[in-house]
């Protein structure tokens, strides 16, 4: 698998790493599978060189997905820098748990741990502000379906074509825990996330346009995907109120993401 490219995606135009923003050029990651009994993992390394699409530091970077028996796919992130940088990672998988990519995502039941949005404005760049999603379409508390709400007239809705957004996720503090989960009824088939990181990102597939090909054969239509990417809230480097994204020579990025799938 080494030489294969893979994209990794840094969750806005601002924060390291340089791979799979959207306009940036594409990177090579090497990618290692490493085995056990009950597990399967693929490592996938990059050196991001000081200065590269203007940031600063060689950030040595690694990402470990593991699946396991227990139907869990883990994503750690790793990363160290040789100068102060911004380093922000997440991974932009799309989910459909119909089990068919021609189906649209509407009828998937999803919950949020979150009291509080993180708004964009018109660019989609956050304003700064954190809202309560009391009374409005991004209240995801309680399970509803992805369709619900989301032809709602609502300005923020409206900017991101659907949910495009970051949500501020509870119980900052306690490490590892349950952010988000995805439940289909029709076939039973759930997906639960946790995560130790502050915020994850519910994008849609509003920008899905078929033109992306599929590799079971066709294309992706609109909103026939959904992603939950867990990360730190975009902009934080030009946000002195969101948590802090700065990486120092000598300390250790990591993070952690388990996506955890059975069927009820």
């Amino acid at each position: 698998m080494d030489g294969t490219e893979y994209k990794l995606a840094a969750n806005d135009g601002k924060n390291h790493l340089h791979g799979g923003v959207k306009g940036f050029d594409k990177v090579v990651w090497t990618a290692n599978e490493v085995l056990t009994d009950s597990t399967a993992s693929l490592v996938l390394t990059y050196l991001s060189k000081d200065m590269e699409e203007g940031y600063p530091g060689n950030l040595e970077t690694k990402v470990t997905y593991t699946l396991n028996n227990d139907n869990n796919l883990d994503v750690v992130y790793e990363a160290t820098t040789d100068k102060k940088t911004v380093v922000n990672l997440t991974q932009h998988s799309y989910f459909n748990l119909s089990g068919d990519f021609t189906k649209p995502i509407l009828d998937h039941e999803v919950t949020i741990n979150s009291d509080k949005l993180v708004p964009v404005d018109a660019t989609l760049i956050p304003t700064g502000q954190l809202t309560d999603v009391t009374n409005t379409p991004f209240d995801f508390r309680q399970a509803k379906t992805i369709g619900k709400d989301i032809e709602v007239k609502d300005e923020q809705l409206k900017r991101g074509g659907g949910y495009d957004h970051c949500w501020v996720l509870n119980n900052q503090n306690e490490g590892m825990r349950l952010a988000a989960s995805a439940y289909h009824p029709e076939t039973g088939r759930l997906m639960e996330v946790f995560t130790d990181e502050p915020g994850i990102q519910l994008y849609t597939g509003n920008f899905l346009d078929g033109t992306l090909p599929s590799k079971q054969g066709g294309t992706y239509g609109h909103r026939t995907g959904f992603c939950l990417e867990t990360q730190h809230y975009p902009d934080s480097p030009n946000q002195k109120d969101f948590p802090s994204v700065v990486l120092s020579p000598g300390e250790n990025y990591m993070s952690k993401t388990t996506f955890k799938f059975s069927v009820k």
